[in-house]
């Protein structure tokens, strides 16, 4: 069976995009601007928006949606069955045991498995394991279809790079990493990649290679975040600011412009498990690595101890105190609850029996509560709490600078900066 580059430049491979979330309907819209391109997602309730010209995610405006002329947005199995090119681009989470979940992607194999065709090309973008693509779903795939791999269809491995909230670092503009399970699979993936990729392609050797790229491009970030936030901790307990270091430290030509804070989302505090998860079936034991998870996850702790030792030392009873916690999601200007830690924080400072207020203009009131058991305060009352917690710094709260911060605490109320964008020496406590 071959595989047909030159459809690719007179625009005939029928595409598939299997999960509509911050990855996959990016990559419908760039598909769906030169190929026939079907957006599938098993939500009816997102397929429904996306086809009213709303993304709930904030990432894709209307006239971008209406720009796709050859996308169409699906919930049926059947409307994928025409295409020939099916890319999964599912979530990949971990369980409360911090174990890959591949439920999701397993599920993503057995549909399009369901309508795999002779000359069909499956191509995974959802971070896993090293091995995980031709190890767990091409025998899936193969089971379903009752097709061999390699001789009747072809699979490739193209790591997502999505950055959610970026305005800048877009899909287009985002270098692409990308393989295929024989040569001729891997030239037919890179060239569809290349054609709506405008910063270029990386054709790695194997499918292998390419997932474990993916896997080490957020570990290296986690590692080293790990570092700064232990650093901070340091400081702290030396009455350093953490910052005035760095950016000392940061006047050396080869110092790496990290900066301590929470690490959460989708990638930076799940991908890490990934690949300590296959190196353990292996036999190694990562010990960097966990150890960098471990310093990570306990952050929203630190914060919160930091917040009632601040309350402590200005002799504010912490036992039905009011505390208000600026900002829920997981990064700034972006509406993401994925894996958020700051409900680490607000969990903390519950227990030492403070009564906590949060409150996000980006985040789902909905989603908070059914995800986090969180119920957002819509205007929080000025003047009402012994402590503000600027906890995600959205561009409406910096808006109106340290004042409009201060002024929803009482006088004297302790305001702790998450993330350090308040002027030097403002706030009463910063990372």
């Amino acid at each position: 069976m071959q595989l047909d580059i030159e459809a690719i430049e007179s625009g005939d491979p029928r595409v598939a995009v299997i999960g509509l979330g911050y990855v996959g309907l990016p990559l419908a819209l760039a598909f769906g601007a030169r190929f026939a391109t079907v957006g599938y997602d098993i939500d009816a309730r997102r397929i429904q928006e996306l086809r009213a010209g709303h993304d709930r995610t904030g990432e894709t405006r209307s006239e971008e949606l209406a720009g796709a002329s050859r996308l169409v947005f699906a919930d049926r199995p059947d409307a994928i069955a025409d295409c020939t090119v099916h890319v999964i681009t599912v979530p990949t989470p971990v369980d409360e045991a911090n174990r890959p979940e591949l439920g999701a992607v397993e599920a993503a194999s057995r549909l399009v498995g369901s309508v795999l065709k002779p000359g069909d090309t499956v191509i995974y973008e959802s971070t896993v394991y090293p091995g995980t693509t031709e190890e767990v779903c091409v025998p899936i795939l193969e089971a379903v279809s009752g097709l061999r791999f390699n001789e009747d269809f072809f699979c490739g491995y193209s790591p997502e790079r999505i950055n959610p909230g970026d305005p800048v670092r877009r899909l287009a503009t985002i270098t692409k990493v990308t393989s295929g399970s024989t040569p001729e699979a891997a030239a037919f993936v890179d060239a569809l990649y290349r054609s709506v990729i405008t910063a270029g392609t990386h054709r790695a050797p194997s499918i292998r290679v390419a997932e474990a790229a993916k896997v080490i491009e957020n570990t290296q970030r986690d590692v080293n975040i790990a570092l700064v936030n232990e650093l901070a901790m340091i400081f702290n307990m030396m009455g350093i600011d953490t910052r005035d270091v760095l950016d000392a430290a940061a006047t050396k030509w080869n110092f790496l412009p990290f900066t301590p804070g929470l690490v959460g989302g989708h990638c930076i505090g799940v991908d890490p498990y990934y690949l300590t998860h296959k190196a353990t079936v292996l036999g190694y034991h990562p010990e960097l690595i966990l150890a960098a998870r471990r310093i990570n996850s306990r952050m929203g702790l630190h914060v919160a101890h930091q917040v009632l030792r601040l309350m402590a030392g200005k002799r504010l009873h912490v036992v039905d105190s009011r505390i208000l916690v600026l900002g829920l999601t997981f990064k700034e200007d972006c509406p993401d609850l994925r894996n958020t830690r700051v409900t680490d924080i607000v969990r903390e400072l519950r227990a030492s029996h403070a009564c906590v207020d949060v409150h996000d203009p980006l985040a789902d009131p909905a989603e908070a509560r059914a995800e986090l058991g969180i119920d957002l305060v819509d205007a929080p009352a000025v003047g009402a709490y012994d402590a503000v917690v600027l906890a995600v710094p959205h561009r409406e709260f910096l808006d109106g600078g340290l004042d409009a911060v201060r002024a929803y605490g009482k006088p004297g109320c302790v305001v702790y900066d998450v993330k350090s964008v308040l002027p030097a020496g403002s706030a009463d406590g910063r990372l």
